[in-house]
């Protein structure tokens, strides 16, 4: 696989995990435990950006507060 391939399927992965805790903040009920996890994929999304990586997650990082 090529450095180019590598880099994009850890992107990938990064862009499925932000998700993933994205989604279990909205499904927290502890308000501390919700925040953690809220920054947890937030940082997650930034490191994304600073890869050059193009982040779904970055269009989709507002939509998951409309419950809220």
């Amino acid at each position: 696989m090529s450095a180019a391939g590598e880099s994009g399927n850890r992107a990938q992965q990064m862009r499925e995990k932000a998700q993933k805790l994205t989604e279990a903040a909205e499904r927290a009920t502890d308000p501390q435990e919700r925040q953690k996890l809220q920054e947890q994929a937030r940082g997650l999304q930034e490191q994304i950006e600073q890869q050059g990586q193009p982040g779904e997650s970055r269009s989709k990082g507002t939509g998951g507060r409309r419950n809220q």
